[in-house]
């Protein structure tokens, strides 16, 4: 549902998976399978270990090198306080969640911050949006 700066092609796949898991859940739903999309905020993965290195590596140079040493900071510094806020746990319970209910919703938002960048998202504007996520970068 967001995108951010430097990472298109990370956006493009989950923006992709939407559309796919919007798609199954219209195509299946007559044979009573609910396809669930589940939206995590930000959680502690293997993912973020590499983040601020390849975006010094890629993007620390030429234009884009604020931007992109601005995001190696916040990604770095990050998950140094409360560990406990960006816990995975909180989506292993919505998809135990999920299974177990007889009628799942067909979005779950989970984890820090989730529901309320979504809704950030959905009450802003695009440019609003943009400059709220994006004016500690310049």
């Amino acid at each position: 549902m967001i995108s951010l700066p430097l990472a298109a092609w990370y956006y493009a796949s989950k923006h992709a998976l939407e559309a796919f898991s919007d798609t199954l859940r219209q195509k299946v739903g007559r044979f009573g399978i609910n396809a669930v999309i589940i939206e995590p905020g930000i959680i502690k993965t293997d993912f973020e270990k590499e983040t601020a290195k390849k975006l010094r590596e890629v993007s620390g140079h030429g234009p884009y090198q604020n931007i992109a040493e601005a995001l190696a900071k916040q990604t770095e510094n990050m998950f140094i306080s409360d560990i406990k806020r960006f816990d995975p746990i909180v989506v292993a319970k919505a998809i135990l969640d999920i299974v177990e209910s007889p009628a799942p919703k067909t979005r779950y938002a989970v984890g820090y911050m989730a529901k309320l960048v979504l809704a950030f998202k959905r009450l802003l504007s695009d440019r609003q949006f943009d400059n709220l996520f994006t004016s500690k970068l310049k």
